[in-house]
């Protein structure tokens, strides 16, 4: 008998977004300012993971995750990714302004701040790394 492969559910949600920056302190530094994000976990030169409601931000040195580690306790599978990367953090659209000022403050330029055609705002900025940061009502997907 054949294992059906349509039996399994959909995802729920997304558990973890990840990020690479190959300058740990810098981005630390950053997302404590910016974004009021305290680590949650850290490995000095490898990676910061953060809690962010419900989920999990990943942020690793790609220099470092690319190559399997033998020595490491747990043997994750390879991985980096060169470039910038991208990651929408949900707010309610009273917050924005109060995000905006508080960025602005901080001395990090606002790339864009516009409403959606189908509604909801965003704010779009960058992390140290160059990764596009976006603050935005969830509304701009249709989730309340």
């Amino acid at each position: 008998m054949g294992v059906d492969l349509n039996s399994a559910p959909a995802p729920l949600r997304i558990l973890e977004t990840v990020l690479y920056a190959p300058d740990l302190a810098r981005i630390e530094d950053f997302y404590r300012r910016a974004l009021g994000l305290e680590p949650f976990a850290v490995e000095p030169g490898r990676h910061i993971f953060y809690r962010c409601g419900d989920q999990m931000l990943l942020i690793f040195n790609p220099d470092t995750t690319q190559f399997r580690n033998a020595e490491a306790s747990i043997s994750v599978p390879p991985h980096g990714a060169e470039g910038e990367g991208h990651i929408c953090f949900g707010v309610s659209g009273e917050d924005i302004d109060q995000w905006l000022t508080k960025l602005k403050s901080l001395g990090v330029p606002i790339e864009a701040d516009f409403e959606w055609p189908r509604g909801g705002r965003s704010i779009y900025f960058r992390d140290p790394a160059g990764n596009c940061l976006e603050i935005a009502e969830p509304r701009i997907w249709g989730i309340a």
